[in-house]
């Protein structure tokens, strides 16, 4: 792809960012509602930001910042170096929203000027390819952190209108649980291929796998709360001793955007409440609830490894942002997912938790093979919000969402998060030994 070919695919991100926008009040996009998102006004200066920090100050000749203090103010370090999430992005009060969409027109139309006229470069072209991927994660972030805010509102404000089939009719149930064996022994995982991919997906490996099984779908909200109802909340057998902490320390007995009435329970939407669908899949658990439905099942997590090796043999297809529903499908809806043999939602849906810590490959050097490009110190600082300094106390999450564009999502990417996150689209997949 030339230089000049990668304008279209600016202009439509960066269109599609601002669509994602559009539905908000300019109070929406101020407010930080906790300290793990960022206000939507952030989010926008920051995408904005990362081209003007990584691309923009060392081609356009001559550079001059669109306003020096936002190199801080949008940046993902503070001024200490301390990584995001930073808890007083809610406090920036200024710029305001205009200025902010301000920022990001100017960004653009100078990134419009460099790519039309500057002569062919590689690391110019990676640089520009890396913060298109960079915008579409912060779209999805976007999504998952609007939604916590507007969840807190007594108002029960809606982002979107629910999709007309949804508020017609319900999703077909799901096929039964199945189990679908794997043989394991030795298989490779990790990205192979000329596209993009990120740091920690390489170096393509090979790992040794025991014979296993995953279950044909995600799990469903009537599973979990079958789950909820025998008590599952109150088995400290079922819970990871931090688990059980977690959970009676923050008086967690259901999944986040539950809500009980007097019927039953709603759930919080980006279409606003609605009463809970029992065949769609459950999402926003935290890996600790995930791990106790696992255990009470008689099964476990999967590893990494094991759905890489899974996914890698069936093509990508799922309930993703594109469609703009921005929440989960019905395993039902999928045709002909079971008859065919293949893993339903395994792809789209929900991030999918897996038991495997967030950890280097093997092989994985943090400086990078391609030390001797130019620019390389450039591409080492753009990247390094996803390489090692990141891979302590986190879990790996697979499979990508309906909160994210299909076209970013591959067998080998690996999400992270904390094991106590809630707030993104994460559901549960189980695995077992074959014994």
């Amino acid at each position: 792809m030339t230089l000049s070919s990668l304008f279209p695919k600016c202009t439509a991100i960066r269109n599609r960012t601002l669509e994602l926008v559009e539905p908000l009040l300019d109070e929406d996009c101020c407010v930080q509602s906790m300290p793990e998102t960022s206000p939507v006004k952030w989010h926008l200066g920051h995408v904005a930001w990362f081209f003007e920090a990584f691309v923009l100050q060392h081609y356009e000749k001559p550079f001059k910042p669109f306003h020096s203090a936002f190199r801080t103010m949008f940046s993902s370090y503070n001024a200490t170096g301390q990584p995001h999430p930073d808890p007083k992005r809610g406090l920036f009060t200024r710029p305001s929203l205009l200025v902010t969409r301000d920022y990001c027109q100017n960004v653009s139309e100078r990134m419009g000027r460099l790519l039309r006229e500057s002569p062919e470069d590689k690391m110019l072209r990676m640089l520009v390819v890396l913060g298109l991927h960079h915008e579409q994660q912060h779209q999805e972030l976007i999504l998952a952190d609007i939604k916590h805010l507007l969840s807190q509102s007594p108002l029960n404000p809606c982002y979107k209108p629910p999709q007309a089939p949804q508020s017609t009719s319900h999703p077909a149930a799901p096929h039964p649980l199945e189990w679908h064996h794997f043989d394991g022994g030795l298989v490779e995982i990790g990205y192979q291929g000329e596209g993009f991919s990120y740091d920690n997906e390489s170096p393509r490996h090979k790992q040794h796998l025991q014979p296993y099984q995953l279950g044909s779908r995600l799990i469903t909200n009537g599973e979990y709360l079958h789950f909820m109802e025998t008590g599952g909340y109150d088995n400290p057998a079922v819970w990871l001793v931090e688990g059980w902490d977690w959970m009676k320390t923050n008086e967690r007995n259901h999944p986040l955007y539950w809500r009980r009435n007097d019927d039953g329970w709603d759930e919080f939407t980006l279409s606003g409440p609605l009463p809970l669908d029992l065949n769609l899949p459950v999402i926003h658990i935290s890996l600790y609830e995930a791990d106790a439905f696992a255990r009470w099942s008689d099964a476990r997590l999967p590893g990494e490894a094991e759905w890489e090796n899974a996914a890698s043999q069936q093509k990508i297809e799922g309930c993703f942002a594109d469609n703009n529903r921005f929440h989960p499908c019905s395993a039902g809806t999928i045709a002909d997912a079971a008859d065919s043999g293949e893993l339903a939602q395994l792809y789209g849906d929900a991030w999918e938790w897996t038991q495997s810590s967030y950890s280097p490959y093997p092989g994985y050097n943090p400086a990078k093979a391609n030390a001797n490009e130019p620019m390389s110190q450039v591409w080492d600082e753009a990247v390094g919000e996803y390489n090692s300094r990141s891979m302590v106390n986190q879990y790996v999450l697979r499979g990508g969402s309906c909160a994210i564009p299909k076209e970013r999502i591959r067998a080998s990417f690996r999400n992270f998060l904390p094991a106590s996150t809630c707030w993104q689209f994460s559901g549960i997949r189980l695995a077992r030994d074959v014994t």
